[in-house]
């Protein structure tokens, strides 16, 4: 007899939206892991460099397939690791944001990273945030959502998490490298960001952190979530 699978909880949305303080919050709420897939794009992009989303398949492959992602710890303190190694902050600049948008168009590496998450989907539950988690790598999770906001709103978030870490950055920019991020995601060919027609939408621009995961963890409770993953040893 087959396993059943273990549930997975997706939160998809553009960026700079909340998904990743949200994923880690909820994670920890359910007592489950969390998956930061934007981490794993973000990772490989930094270790390839500019240009890789025009090498030729084989050369991109080869590269992709030297990069082996692990979990470590639960809730918030879940870390992702390549190779062994946890993913640090030098993976969060704009920079690297924007090489990771231009790889992520790539189907080789779309491909290769979505096979990635299903094998650490397959280990744990977890709590996965992304673009498109709830579209095309788990159309069959239980609870989807997808979280939106304005692109004001979401630079106004970003100036203030850069400006909490010391980094000085220019609001009118930001907001820029936003709109044009979206564009990437919502256009690209392959997995576009939209959300899951069974996915429960969420409109953050009024709401803080606390409301919004509070949201979240209503309906997952009304549903019969804590049951479902108490029964596979989530929640402790």
């Amino acid at each position: 007899m087959t396993a059943a699978p273990l549930p997975v909880v997706t939160l998809d949305g553009p960026a700079g939206v909340g998904k990743t303080t949200l994923a880690r919050r909820m994670a920890e709420s359910l007592g489950i892991a969390y998956l930061d897939t934007g981490a794993m794009f973000r990772c490989l992009a930094l270790r390839l460099g500019p240009g890789a989303d025009t090498w030729e398949d084989e050369r991109l492959q080869a590269a992709c397939a030297a990069h082996g992602f692990s979990l470590e710890g639960n809730g918030a303190a879940t870390r992702i690791c390549c190779n062994g190694v946890p993913v640090r902050g030098e993976i969060r600049t704009e920079e690297v944001g924007m090489l990771a948008a231009r790889l992520g168009q790539v189907p080789l590496v779309r491909a290769y990273l979505c096979e990635a998450q299903r094998r650490l989907a397959e280990q744990r539950p977890l709590v996965v945030e992304g673009r498109d988690m709830g579209t095309v790598v788990f159309p069959t999770a239980r609870f989807k959502f997808f979280l939106d906001a304005s692109p004001e709103v979401r630079a106004l978030r970003r100036l203030r998490d850069l400006e909490a870490r010391g980094q000085a950055a220019d609001l009118a920019e930001l907001t820029e490298q936003i709109r044009k991020r979206d564009a990437m995601d919502r256009n690209r060919p392959i997995a576009p960001l939209r959300a899951a027609p069974d996915a429960v939408v969420v409109d953050t621009s009024t709401l803080d952190i606390e409301g919004v995961l509070g949201t979240l963890l209503h309906i997952v409770s009304v549903h019969g979530g804590a049951t479902l993953l108490h029964a596979c040893g989530g929640v402790q």
